[in-house]
């Protein structure tokens, strides 16, 4: 079984799902500095996101890639595929303790959870 990256964000849902499908807010805590195309929030919609070179990556020039929406449940999941190797990323959301928690299907995504947080938090 593959291991989730989650979080506790003391911000409500609402606010939540914005920040996870906002292409401005997602270009600030998820790859910060990368780039997002969403043409609409719908099932089967192309997005295009740009992966810019940083620390964490090594790369040299930016990469883009096509990933296609799989699900848009409202302030519950939003998730796509990469298409290349047909990878499932799911960002899913449930209410809890006065906040909301927000998990990523695999491991690897803590920094980027905890820039949601901040962003979210507004820290």
């Amino acid at each position: 079984m593959k291991e989730n990256s989650s979080i506790w964000i003391d911000a409500g849902i609402d606010k939540i799902w914005q920040a996870i499908t906002d292409e401005q807010q997602l270009s600030q805590w998820y790859a910060p500095g990368s780039t997002w195309k969403i043409p609409s929030l719908v099932a089967c919609e192309k997005i295009i996101f740009t992966l810019m070179p940083n620390a964490h990556n090594g790369l040299t020039e930016k990469l883009p890639m096509i990933l296609t929406i799989k699900n848009v449940i409202q302030n519950q999941e939003f998730s796509f595929f990469l298409d290349v190797e047909e990878t499932l990323i799911a960002i899913l959301l449930e209410e809890a303790q006065k906040g909301t928690t927000v998990a990523i299907n695999m491991s690897g995504y803590e920094a980027s959870l905890a820039n949601l947080k901040a962003l979210v938090e507004g820290n």
